[in-house]
């Protein structure tokens, strides 16, 4: 099972689940912790092959689903049975993943830094990472993507936070990772055909200029979503406007709460 940490309120009922990013860990929510911790209940986990999770084993065809799992049954074992869910960059595809699987689990979606569908920029990076993950080592590739998504000198923080904790990962888990970005394209287009009318919020910084545009078309299509932009601030918006991030989707969560009761 993944590794996880809960952190319980004493009168809220209500769960809220992080899901990071590729090369990241559970650390990677270290500017929201503290303010979520003070109105709900939080769960933290660890996604295989990161953080204290590097000894889940991987089976030859696992997808973007069986790690969607991996977090359900970390649900099931605690007990919890419905969560909003917060993601930031590669996250939100595995909590998009988890709401074509197990809908009625989820109470929100909460899609930081959000990837819907990569553009030709994108997609030529990640051949060129898969042509060449088994020979460069994996740290030179994940320092030039994050140069290359985070170019700017007030996203040096997301740099240096997501660099910091990928050292921590182990060269065949990144390649691992790696590979399932090979079909990623159709798969994403499948998930935004249908939210299963789950209230969604997309939280995107105002400078991420390869993933923002792809969600502002998805919003004007699809009902029942939401986006907020946030100023000065990168793909890793979360960081970037940590303040701005959590009051956005704190308010998000206690809406929902109070128009449910």
């Amino acid at each position: 099972m993944l590794h996880y940490k809960t952190f319980l309120h004493d009168t809220s009922t209500e769960w809220v689940t992080f899901v990071h990013g590729a090369g990241g860990n559970s650390a990677t929510w270290y500017k929201q912790v503290k303010a979520y911790r003070q109105n709900f209940n939080v769960l933290l986990v660890d996604l295989r092959g990161h953080g204290k999770s590097q000894s889940i084993k991987w089976s030859k065809n696992d997808s973007f689903k069986d790690i969607a799992t991996d977090i359900k049954l970390v649900l099931d074992a605690e007990q919890i049975g419905k969560t909003h869910m917060v993601g930031i960059s590669l996250g939100t595809i595995i909590i998009q993943t988890f709401s074509q699987l197990y809908p009625q689990r989820l109470a929100s979606m909460i899609l930081g830094g959000a990837v819907v569908r990569l553009n030709m920029r994108t997609k030529f990076l990640i051949s060129v990472g898969n042509m060449t993950k088994h020979v460069i080592p994996y740290m030179w590739l994940y320092k030039l993507f994050a140069w290359i998504i985070m170019p700017k000198s007030n996203h040096l923080e997301s740099r240096l936070a997501f660099v910091t904790q990928a050292k921590k990962m182990y060269q065949k888990e990144f390649i691992r990772w790696f590979k399932l970005t090979r079909a990623i394209d159709p798969f994403l287009a499948r998930l935004q055909r249908n939210f299963n009318g789950i209230p969604t919020l997309f939280v995107m910084g105002d400078e991420d200029y390869l993933f923002l545009p792809p969600v502002e078309e998805v919003i004007r299509t699809g009902e029942g979503l939401s986006l907020e932009i946030v100023p000065d601030s990168g793909h890793v918006c979360n960081i970037d406007q940590a303040d701005y991030f959590n009051t956005t989707t704190i308010n998000y969560i206690k809406n929902l709460a109070a128009k449910q009761r």
